[in-house]
């Protein structure tokens, strides 16, 4: 049985608690960014292309008969070329590396940027086999983004690869 005495400390130290707590959580304010900015965050993940051949009929000849797949695929991928303009400027240059012991993963990048909110041109070019010269997938648009508006920059190869949303 609790003494009076002890119940009323409990109460005093359990209400500076819950006061202590309620002040935090609603002061200071937290602001993630500041009111006259939008967030691009380009987040994509992708498998590299492969570099295949096509056997010759001497070589598939020499093979046993259920291992003769016309096509000779390495297992490891291209590495992924990527570059991000804004208005004419580069603000991202990368050369993404497949994960995995073999190098047979996918290519991750994951990058923010802050800019002015408004009207803004946007590049993103990328290309998943270096192999090949050029660039496979060209992303070029005008885009408004109002204060604290998010965009994501994704790649989807069934939506015809990389969108803005």
């Amino acid at each position: 049985m609790l003494k009076p005495a002890a119940l009323v400390g409990q109460v005093i130290l359990y209400g500076a608690f819950a006061a202590f707590i309620g002040t935090f959580a609603s002061s200071p304010k937290y602001q993630q960014i500041p009111d006259d900015v939008a967030l691009i965050k380009l987040s994509i993940s992708h498998l590299g292309g492969r570099e295949c051949r096509k056997r010759t009929p001497e070589e598939l000849a020499k093979m046993p008969p259920n291992m003769r797949a016309p096509m000779d695929c390495p297992r490891e991928r291209s590495d992924i070329r990527l570059e991000v303009d804004l208005d004419g400027q580069p603000v991202f240059r990368a050369v993404m590396h497949p994960t995995g012991l073999y190098k047979d993963g996918v290519s991750t990048v994951y990058k923010r940027f802050e800019v002015k909110a408004g009207s803004h041109q946007l590049a993103v070019r990328m290309d998943d086999d270096l192999m090949k010269p050029g660039f496979d997938y060209i992303k070029d648009e005008k885009i408004t983004l109002a204060p604290g508006q998010v965009m994501v920059i994704d790649f989807n190869p069934d939506r015809g690869g990389l969108f803005f949303k």
